[in-house]
């Protein structure tokens, strides 16, 4: 997938380029990347494994497939830093230094490619499902459940292994001193639709009908308020926030490394332009730290997150836990409501159908 490799140490199979070419393709990072993916490695693994432990535990307690799309996104997070950053970049440059065979290096091509687009795709499931979920309520209720989400995601991981193996044939940019062929044309553009341009357009296109869908809801519940002399209603909903927050924190961390391969597709090649090459390095930096976010967004987002995270980090058994403060805010619920007129409860319900939970 990304070419973590920034010595430049000619391939097997291309003929040694001048002592010019060799000065203006150098990295100007130096052990910069050895040291940013260490610590991104040592960082995100842990994170990435309690998050799916956390998820673990709230998919069992809730039974919701929301929760196993992010699992699923999760997993293939996971396996992007194991086959990227630790076999991609960490092994074969900083400790073999490319002295291995050409078909185990194009091998672990493949699978850092399937990692990254599993990776990627594992978004869009969760997309349509909170679209599904807030536009047409009644028929997620009816199609939206665990047994059916597993099988979604074992197909978008299938497919995404499928769609890796083209990428056997993938060109080093760092090290390739001839022009883009046909091959490479393909394949960086079949490169960029998949991990890029198509489920960017997905995520645009639903997450504006999201939004468009929440703020009709909005401006109906607030004129609703004022006639009825009730309080307005809630805001953006917490999963929704999740999602947006998702889709947006990735478009933004691969739009540069997007830009940086077609850049050097069609301008100048990153073997031969230090400044596109200092660009590349960069750009990947940015593009793999999507990796390791998303557990930080859901502990900034989802309150029931941190809990379960903190069950976790402090050892305490899931069904034990999860059962007493349930029962005990239900209680705290029940007292409430009983203060309340019948009116007020069913606009207060009707208020908090109109948001998405956790």
């Amino acid at each position: 997938m990304t070419e973590l490799q920034n010595e430049t140490v000619p391939s097997h199979q291309e003929q040694e380029p001048s002592t010019d070419e060799y000065q203006r393709s150098e990295c100007v990072l130096g052990y910069i990347p050895v040291i940013y993916y260490s610590i991104l490695l040592c960082v995100g693994f842990p994170v990435n494994i309690l998050t799916l432990v956390a998820l673990s535990r709230l998919t069992a307690r809730t039974q919701k497939a929301l929760y196993v799309y992010l699992m699923s996104l999760t997993s293939s997070d996971l396996l992007s830093q194991l086959f990227i950053i630790f076999v991609g970049f960490l092994l074969e440059t900083a400790v073999f230094h490319r002295e291995v065979p050409t078909v185990l290096l194009r091998s672990v091509s493949v699978l850092e490619f399937a990692a990254n687009h599993a990776s990627i795709w594992a978004a869009v499931p969760l997309t349509v499902d909170r679209y599904v979920a807030l536009c047409h309520p009644l028929l997620h209720r009816q199609i939206s459940y665990p047994a059916r989400a597993r099988r979604i995601v074992g197909a978008v991981q299938t497919l995404a292994l499928v769609s890796g193996v083209p990428f056997f044939w993938w060109s080093d940019m760092w090290r390739v001193s001839r022009p883009p062929g046909t091959v490479d044309f393909v394949l960086i553009w079949g490169h960029v639709t998949i991990i890029y341009f198509l489920p960017c357009s997905i995520f645009l296109v639903l997450n504006s009908l999201i939004v468009l869908h929440l703020r009709r809801r909005q401006r109906r519940c607030q004129n609703e308020s004022r006639k009825q002399h009730l309080a307005p209603a809630g805001r953006l909903g917490k999963t929704t926030a999740m999602l947006l927050a998702i889709t947006s924190v990735f478009a933004v961390l691969w739009a540069p490394r997007t830009a940086v391969v077609l850049y050097h597709l069609y301008v100048a090649s990153v073997h031969r332009d230090w400044r596109v090459h200092l660009a590349y390095d960069l750009a990947n930096m940015l593009a793999m730290l999507n990796t390791a976010v998303n557990f930080f967004l859901y502990c900034f987002v989802s309150k029931r997150f941190r809990g379960v995270v903190k069950d976790v980090l402090l050892l305490k058994g899931a069904l034990l836990h999860s059962r007493r403060p349930c029962h005990q805010r239900q209680a705290s619920a029940n007292t409430s409501n009983s203060s309340l007129s019948s009116s007020a409860m069913r606009s207060h319900r009707h208020a908090n159908i109109t948001w998405d939970c956790p």
